[in-house]
């Protein structure tokens, strides 16, 4: 509809044209202080006069330390003046104006002016100090506890000035991402959709994908949220004069078809099952197109016995096809098989296509079955080899004859009430639309939200009648930028340059999309209307009713896996030559077995370390068999103690050992790089332009070299070296796992060598050694989760100005065995969660009107 399009285009440029102005520079000051525990012993000691005490002082009843046991107070203090010295004689060689090795000179720090004129240095130090990487191997360390006083007294400065000037930092809109797209659906209209079919890729930042900084819009993306709205209403609603389209479901080419498939009948293989939203009654055709060889034959055409495709709806058989053996891509209709004309409901129904399982057993092959069911189509021409058709991809195309709309689950959310009389046809409408307003824009509808929807409802009423208004207030409801972006209002009296309370209902938005991924419930909104959700400890009790809620799920499935990067497992597609038995399914089954463990962390209330030493993981048969794991059976996980003792925690999982892995080798380079970006937070610097490790020789003397020394011919170049001391030693310990996580003790033939100095001179030579190495510095990877914790869940990257906040959330996790419940609770009890900066220049939105008569 061209006048809904343009008038939703004209909505979304106008937010986008009120959103771009809420960028600010992120180091203004706010008023706003952060809230402080007064009991003396939280008390961050003060600083001691400046050029006073030019020697070191013992201390002999040292206050309590204001982090955890894992921070040890140092037994002695130094003057600025002493520890400005060890940093020249220490650190200025290497960071030095000339050098400036990693991008960054100490020549002019001073530890009496650092937290105002240097606060981001500062702050990088203490991140290298903590992780115990700087001096790095080789240099000369300062003897006794001077590290540990120096870094202290960094921590200990930087947070005294978030006392006395905080900045809880802001962020521009957050546009709903794919995910979070989705999910709003669903929890409106409860309507499963694909928001890939409409929306772009969305940019990570900062790990993320949902950090403001990278969601500006584009023309290009406003066009496909318009889109979107417009298929969503009408599948929500039904089209009774919908005209033929298709759809087409590919199956990825990795995945095994050999195996039962989740969602399909039983005594079947392979296929595909999806959930389809049928836009009307009416008659719809099935299209299954089946893999051919290279040569144009049906890949398979040599099975022991004729094949059949099932296609059932709601698990109800609808057709049985043949399939042709002699069939090929010459042939009229190619590789399809096609369906009669089916007679399906509107609305969403499952829809399978899959073979009829015709044998089950060993088989009599010249070569063993391998997982990677298809990995060459030039395999199924072969004779002594058993293979079987595949599925290329499956289509839905119709209505042919529509005859209406039935009545669905969406409709029934939607169409609250029905007009007898056409003058209740308005009433009637304007309810309806006033409910879905209020679901999707996350607060109560104003009158003139209600007035410009129901303007879009006349226009349709005028074209179709009721329904079709209804449809087209709905599309216009989907396409606002009150449903896509999430606007934060402050208030008309705010002062540029402070810090003021996030608006209540949008602390709810913040709540709910953080631990739900999703829109907050009605309980959230009702206290946000109160004007109580803000006070401490009902946002606490929410937060912890949230937790044990199953939507909390999405901390593992989008927080957990986009930390732990598990998108990329399915971005390495193991050598079949080398690794026959990985296949879609197990690669699956990996990413599922780390969110499983990372949800049972918050189930648990468990301990944030458990992620470096945990015993036990969640496997499904295949998983376990792939792990040489005994008495597990079936699809479904289970909680599992391992049996293998080099196993533990993360670096133990499959995903992980998969993604950072290539297609043919293990990378000592990438796991090693992997540990100190995800869980060390300590990013090794681009490489320089040197030949990549793949460009050194294979094989040597007649035999293939390890992986290990093609690195050492690769580290001979001094420019590589100064990284990969610290990078070498960590992957090197994980070596002995392969490309798929399998347990190992030789390469190419040749047994592994995997022995290397942890950069702090520890001795590691398996994982085992590694994480105790790790774990000698639990503090780095603690507030390294808190970190990423809470860039996730305030949208936004974490600055230098948010470390003290991240600090003071390690430290009452500590107090509570660092429990993973208590980091959520603590990063949503924290000033960057709950306040905002307010820019110095920027024009905001702002209103003056209560949380429940917000204005439009």
């Amino acid at each position: 509809m061209k006048p809904l399009a343009l008038a939703g285009a004209g909505c979304l440029l106008a937010a986008l044209g009120l959103a771009v102005s809420d960028g600010i520079a992120s180091d203004g000051v706010p008023a706003a202080r952060f809230v402080r525990d007064a009991s003396p012993e939280r008390a961050i000691e003060p600083a001691r006069p400046l050029g006073v005490h030019a020697t070191r002082t013992a201390r002999t009843t040292p206050p309590a330390d204001p982090r955890d046991a894992h921070v040890p107070l140092p037994a002695t203090m130094m003057s600025n003046d002493e520890l400005n010295s060890v940093v020249r004689r220490t650190c200025v060689q290497c960071h030095s104006d000339t050098r400036k090795a990693g991008n960054l000179s100490l020549n002019g720090f001073d530890f009496a002016s650092a937290a105002f004129t240097q606060p981001e240095v500062a702050e990088k130090m203490i991140g290298k100090l903590r992780a115990g990487m700087m001096p790095p191997p080789g240099r000369r360390r300062p003897g006794g506890d001077t590290m540990d006083v120096l870094t202290f007294t960094l921590e200990r400065i930087m947070d005294e000035r978030a006392m006395k000037e905080p900045n809880p930092g802001s962020r521009a809109f957050q546009r709903l991402n794919r995910p979070e797209y989705e999910r709003s659906v669903r929890e409106l209209l409860g309507l499963e959709v694909n928001a890939s079919s409409w929306l772009p890729l969305d940019t990570r930042s900062a790990n993320f994908d949902n950090i403001a900084d990278v969601q500006m819009p584009s023309a290009t993306v406003l066009d496909a949220y318009l889109d979107a709205a417009s298929e969503i209403a009408r599948l929500a609603v039904g089209d009774p004069k919908a005209t033929p389209t298709s759809a087409a479901y590919r199956i990825p080419r990795l995945a095994s078809q050999l195996l039962p498939l989740e969602g399909a009948p039983p005594g079947t293989r392979g296929g595909t099952s999806v959930v389809h939203t049928f836009p009307a009654d009416g008659e719809y055709v099935f299209v299954s197109t089946l893999h051919a060889t290279p040569t144009g034959q049906l890949y398979g055409a040599s099975a022991p016995f004729d094949e059949k495709i099932e296609i059932s709806v709601d698990g109800a058989r609808v057709a049985l096809l043949d399939v042709d053996r002699g069939m090929s891509q010459a042939d009229p209709n190619g590789m399809e098989i096609r369906t009669q004309p089916i007679p399906v409901t509107a609305g969403p129904h499952r829809v399978t296509a899959t073979f009829v399982r015709q044998f089950e057993g060993p088989v009599n092959d010249v070569i063993t079955p391998i997982g990677h069911s298809i990995a060459d189509t030039q395999i199924g021409l072969q004779h002594g080899i058993t293979i079987l058709p595949h599925l290329q991809t499956f289509g839905i195309t119709g209505p042919y004859n529509p005859t209406g709309v039935s009545d669905t689950p969406t409709r029934r959310r939607i169409f609250s009430c029905r007009p007898l009389a056409p003058e209740e046809a308005r009433p009637c409408a304007e309810k309806i639309v006033t409910r879905l307003a209020s679901a999707a824009y996350r607060r109560p509808a104003t009158a003139s939200d209600v007035s410009a929807l129901m303007s879009f409802y006349e226009t349709g009423e005028k074209e179709g009648g009721f329904e079709i208004g209804v449809r087209t207030a709905l599309e216009a409801l989907l396409a606002s930028p009150h449903f896509i972006f999430r606007l934060e209002r402050v208030p008309d009296a705010a002062r540029p340059g402070s810090a003021v309370k996030v608006d209540q209902l949008d602390l709810a938005s913040r709540l709910s999309f953080f631990l739900w991924g999703a829109p907050p419930d009605t309980t959230l909104i009702a206290l946000a209307r109160k004007g109580v959700l803000a006070d401490t400890l009902v946002l606490e009790r929410e937060t912890r009713r949230m937790l044990k809620d199953p939507r909390s799920e999405s901390l593992a499935t989008r927080f957990a896996a986009q930390w732990l990067r598990l998108q990329d497992v399915e971005l390495v597609h193991p050598d079949a030559l080398q690794y026959p038995d990985f296949h879609g399914q197990l690669g699956e089954a990996m990413r599922r077995e780390t969110e499983l463990f990372f949800w049972s962390l918050i189930r648990e209330n468990r301990s944030v370390l458990d992620l470096m030493t945990a015993d036990y993981t969640f496997v499904n048969e295949r998983l376990a068999k792939h792990y040489g794991m005994r008495g597990v059976v079936g699809d479904e996980f289970r909680r599992v103690q391992y049996t293998d003792s080099m196993r533990r925690g993360l670096l133990g999982h499959a995903s992980v050992l998969t993604l950072t892995s290539h297609a043919n080798r293990t990378s000592p380079v990438l796991r090693g790089k992997w540990v100190m970006e995800v869980l060390l937070n300590s990013p090794p610097p681009p490489p320089p332009p040197v030949p990549d490790l793949e460009e050194t020789a294979a094989s040597a003397d007649g035999r293939f070299l390890t992986t290990r020394e093609r690195m050492e011919m690769h580290r001979d170049n001094p420019s590589c070296a100064s990284c990969h001391q610290f990078i070498d030693p960590i992957g090197l310990a994980l070596d002995n796992y392969d490309v798929t996580g399998r347990w190992r003790i030789r390469e190419n033939g040749v047994p592994l060598d995997t022995r290397g100095d942890f950069y702090d001179g520890t001795t590691v030579t398996n994982p085992i050694e590694l994480q105790t190495a790790l774990m000698r510095r639990p503090t780095t990877i603690l507030r390294s989760f808190a970190q990423n914790l809470m860039a996730y869940a305030i949208g936004r990257r974490v600055e230098y100005f948010d470390q003290p906040a991240i600090r003071r959330i390690e430290a009452a996790a500590g107090k509570k065995d660092h429990r993973l419940t208590e980091y959520v609770v603590g990063v949503v009890k924290s000033d960057p969660f709950r306040l905002r900066r307010v820019p110095d220049t920027a024009v905001e939105p702002r209103s003056s009107a209560s949380p429940s008569s917000r204005g439009h």
